[in-house]
């Protein structure tokens, strides 16, 4: 059993809220979920940590509760094409999910370059 406190419902409108700027017209089902981490890239042991799901076009999301107010996140297309937010953790969830976005946007725009080419 994990001692990170799960998502709340502060924290849940705070990404739904976001995810609507970002795409007002699309309605985006979030999803909870428990995921296991390491906390640290030589841990050996796994931490269940709570999670929020969610998937827009070929891309599925997931923001990751590590700690009381510290996030981690990253976006994904397959298994071996995953991308995250070149900082380890963020102490504010909208700091968190603003530079994910940011990221996948640049990486959308890359994508569309490469196909184009």
């Amino acid at each position: 059993m994990s001692s990170i406190p799960d998502i709340t419902d502060t924290e849940q409108w705070a990404v739904s809220t976001t995810l609507k700027e970002r795409w007002p017209a699309l309605s985006i089902e979030l999803q909870l979920a428990d995921v296991e981490i390491r906390m640290h890239p030589n841990d050996r042991e796994l931490t269940e940590c709570p999670a929020i799901f969610w998937q827009v076009d070929e891309a599925s999301f997931i923001l990751i509760k590590v700690a009381e107010r510290v996030y981690r996140a990253q976006f994904f297309y397959r298994g071996y094409q995953q991308y995250g937010s070149g900082a380890k953790d963020f102490d504010d969830i909208n700091d968190c999910l603003i530079t994910m976005l940011q990221v996948h946007t640049d990486r959308e725009t890359a994508r569309a370059e490469e196909q184009t080419s």
